[in-house]
């Protein structure tokens, strides 16, 4: 693990975030998804590995309880569902939107499209809102909570009350990733579904 001196007294709205996108080039990390319902009681629950290649780049690998694998190469989305041999595959820009993924791996602090502000810390974390300027956005608000360590969790609240929440671990900063996780090739027999796939 490699300390960024993300310093948990900043003031600016947004300090947090703004560090992260400076200073984390690549990232490696263990995560935890749950989706709670509008009463935040758990429906489902999975586990998997979260790469992070600054700009523009990633990949989730859900291991546990199904296997999928969703890969950014820069151009293209793929989401490959090995259970259905089916493959997605869309345009990256137009596939993220203003999503968390593109969020985490674009270049810049994205004031022009979110309001940012901080809340108060809790169980020693740092937490950073944004709420999308865009009505027509996938949702409500995405709540990011760092330590000195840099991004510990994630939560995203939609429209229907339901929240997404992602739990980090073994966190790895900067590190020497192998290009190769962020391409994406169709496995021989999957289906590929996708007009613009390349």
């Amino acid at each position: 693990m490699s300390g960024l001196a993300f310093t948990l007294s900043a003031e600016e709205p947004g300090d947090h975030l703004e560090t992260f996108l400076q200073k984390t080039h690549s990232l490696r990390a263990e995560f935890q998804q749950i989706l709670l319902d509008e009463r935040n009681q758990p429906l489902e629950e999975s586990k998997g590995v979260f790469f992070l290649q600054r700009p523009g780049k990633f990949r989730w690998d859900y291991h546990e309880p199904f296997s999928q694998t969703i890969v950014a190469d820069g151009e293209h989305v793929w989401f490959y569902d090995p259970d259905l041999a089916q493959v997605t595959v869309k345009n990256q820009g137009l596939a993220l939107g203003d999503t968390p993924a593109l969020l985490l791996s674009g270049k810049r602090l994205p004031a022009e499209n979110f309001s940012i502000s901080n809340l108060p810390s809790d169980n020693h974390l740092a937490w950073v809102e944004l709420r999308p300027r865009d009505k027509e956005a996938a949702f409500e608000r995405l709540l990011l909570a760092f330590d000195d360590d840099g991004l510990r969790q994630m939560e995203l609240h939609d429209s229907f009350g339901r929240t997404t929440r992602l739990v980090f671990s073994k966190l790895e900063i900067n590190l020497s990733l192998d290009p190769s996780l962020f391409v994406f090739t169709p496995p021989p027999g999957a289906d590929v579904i996708g007009g613009d796939s390349p």
